[in-house]
């Protein structure tokens, strides 16, 4: 048995279960408004009006995606539990990638609602995303779960913390599946998901690249690596000439 798998998915569990509680009986605000030509009808906007009705998985996609509520947070409460368990089931498929959803919990500015409704928001993050790095089949890949949290939270450092503390063959085989997602945006000089603060992104983009290559060079150094994959993490650490220039630079073009 994996011990950290198992705890993982109790916590992530439970984490689930204190979103439904902590959520249950919201409701959008009752004058809000959407456009029923762009959004949809007069008895879809109903339906986020009335608690713990559970919405059909179309509804459910445009509420989350749809970036003009007048009382975004009221909306992202309401859809909260049912929605956390679709990201977590891998039934959640944005147009362009995860951190459109992070995006969402942005709008939805979570950090600052009640003090026990934020708890289980994050909980519910950190929660996933352990899960994420233990799990030997996680329903949504971890450089997808990350760019979602890092978005939904407008912080990298935590996440990725938490990928230092667990050093296990499921973390470690994540990390190889992240890197071999991110390295050609990286090596370009840019961070490898749309950034909700696009003023942020350069500073997020340089401090994932100088943790890759403070720690992904040791950790993925096993047989089942490439040792292409292991060059293009080393060359993340150089700058200018010296990196494209280098006789493993794998011939990118931007």
């Amino acid at each position: 048995m994996n011990l950290d798998r198992t705890l993982a998915r109790s916590r992530l569990d439970a984490a689930l279960d204190d979103l439904a509680a902590t959520f249950r009986g919201m409701t959008a605000h009752p004058d809000e408004v959407n456009c029923e030509c762009h959004w949809g009808s007069a008895q879809d906007l109903a339906r986020l009006k009335v608690a713990d009705v559970e919405l059909d998985p179309d509804l459910l996609r445009r509420t989350w995606g749809a970036p003009d509520w007048d009382d975004h947070a009221s909306v992202l409460r309401r859809i909260l539990p049912q929605f956390a368990t679709a990201l977590v089931g891998g039934f959640v498929e944005p147009l362009f990638g995860m951190e459109e959803v992070g995006h969402c919990f942005a709008r939805g500015q979570w950090q600052r609602w009640p003090a026990e409704q934020a708890a289980a928001v994050r909980e519910f993050l950190h929660a996933w995303w352990a899960h994420t790095l233990t799990d030997s089949d996680p329903a949504v890949p971890a450089y997808e779960v990350l760019a979602l949290i890092a978005e939904a939270s407008g912080m990298l450092s935590p996440w990725l913390s938490t990928w230092e503390t667990l050093t296990g063959t499921m973390a470690d085989q994540r990390l190889a599946e992240a890197m071999a997602h991110w390295e050609y945006d990286l090596l370009g000089d840019k961070l490898p998901w749309d950034a909700w603060e696009w003023e942020g992104a350069e500073e997020t983009r340089a401090e994932l690249t100088a943790w890759l290559v403070r720690h992904a060079s040791v950790r993925l150094r096993s047989d089942a690596v490439p040792e292409e994959l292991l060059h293009r993490v080393r060359l993340l650490g150089l700058t200018g000439p010296a990196r494209w220039e280098d006789p493993h630079w794998p011939g990118h073009s931007y």
